[in-house]
Parts: C-alpha cells; sequence; structure tokens
C-alpha cells in the first residue's frame, strides 16, 4: 500500500510528503489544495494493495481519511 501510494505522490507530481506509518495508520503532510488529492491516492493504493495480496474478490478493506491540520484533530 505504501509504495503503492508513494509512486502515486511522485507520479502525479504533488508536493505531497508519507511521513509516517504504523501499522494501519498513514500520516502524509500536504499543500490543503492537494487534500483531496491524495485522499483520493490513499483510497486507491489501499485498493491496489487489497487486490495484490487478496486477488480479486468482493470483499473490500475499509480505509478511512481525515484530512486536518493538526494530528490531535484526526480522529
Amino acid at each position: 500500500m505504501l509504495a503503492a501510494l508513494r509512486h502515486s505522490l511522485w507520479a502525479g507530481g504533488l508536493r505531497a510528503e508519507l511521513v509516517f506509518f504504523q501499522h494501519d495508520e498513514v500520516i502524509v503532510h500536504c499543500p490543503v489544495e492537494e487534500a483531496a488529492t491524495v485522499s483520493g491516492a490513499i483510497a486507491a493504493a489501499a485498493d491496489t494493495a487489497g487486490r495484490i495480496a487478496f486477488g480479486e474478490t468482493p470483499v473490500r478493506f475499509p480505509f478511512t481519511t481525515a484530512v486536518v491540520e493538526c494530528y490531535a484533530e484526526a480522529k
């Protein structure tokens, strides 16, 4: 998932930076104008990782994103 996300951010020419990941948390810093694009890239990377790991399956793995200015605001 992280490799797909990192590639997507780079290929999209975004200024977003993957700054932290642990277990099921990923933190990306980006300019506010890139937030929606980065959120979409996270969802796409999670979907790609699920298909790579488990093949084509109707099962989806939910992945929520929170766009905040301060990590303490993320829920």
